[in-house]
């Protein structure tokens, strides 16, 4: 199952603070919403996805907690990102010098600012062309890298800003290059 997209537009259309009140009064659901303001209802993921993704954050969170260089998000945070659009990508990360430039209310509600990583990883109901074209907005909205994760391929995408999409078959670790330095994710969390 894929996200269910519900077009509003033609009734009302959602001001910022309207989204962030249907979510809080939501809980149950998680929504994301398109830069042409249709509400997405993104599916829960199974067992097997929600622990790899567990995984995979808690190596970010103890990176960040070492180098103390930003800040790290779960699925369940979304950010309002420069085209309009709201967006949960499994994991993200900001550096603390931009995180530190919102003020108190943008960081409490859906903080407006492209995250400088972001990876998410494929579960049996998403879609490869939704998630490939989420990964490609991000990089179009300054995501300076970003990882989709395909279980079920063995493969990972690396998107890097201003560059070509580059694809790894079945490796082993992935390198956070200069964005992440000094982060390594080792990946047989996920292929085993």
């Amino acid at each position: 199952m894929t996200a269910i997209a519900i077009n509003l537009n033609p009734i009302i259309q959602l001001t910022d603070n309207q989204f962030y009140q249907l979510c809080r009064e939501n809980p149950e659901v998680k929504f994301e919403r398109n830069t042409a303001g249709e509400l997405l209802i993104m599916p829960p993921t199974g067992g097997e996805t929600g622990n790899h993704n567990s995984e995979i954050n808690a190596d970010f969170v103890f990176w960040n907690r070492q180098t103390q260089l930003g800040k790290v998000f779960d699925s369940s945070t979304c950010f309002k990102l420069p085209n309009g659009a709201n967006r949960s990508p499994d994991v993200a990360w900001i550096r603390q010098d931009r995180w530190d430039a919102l003020t108190p209310e943008q960081k409490e509600k859906f903080p407006p600012i492209a995250p400088d990583f972001v990876l998410e990883l494929m579960s049996t109901s998403d879609s490869l062309r939704e998630t490939q074209d989420k990964m490609q907005e991000y990089i179009d909205n300054g995501v300076k890298l970003g990882w989709l994760i395909n279980p079920k391929m063995r493969q990972v995408q690396i998107y890097r800003l201003g560059k070509s999409i580059e694809i790894s078959e079945s490796p082993q670790q992935l390198s956070g290059e200069d964005v992440l330095p000094g982060f390594i994710l080792n990946l047989q969390i996920i292929w085993r």
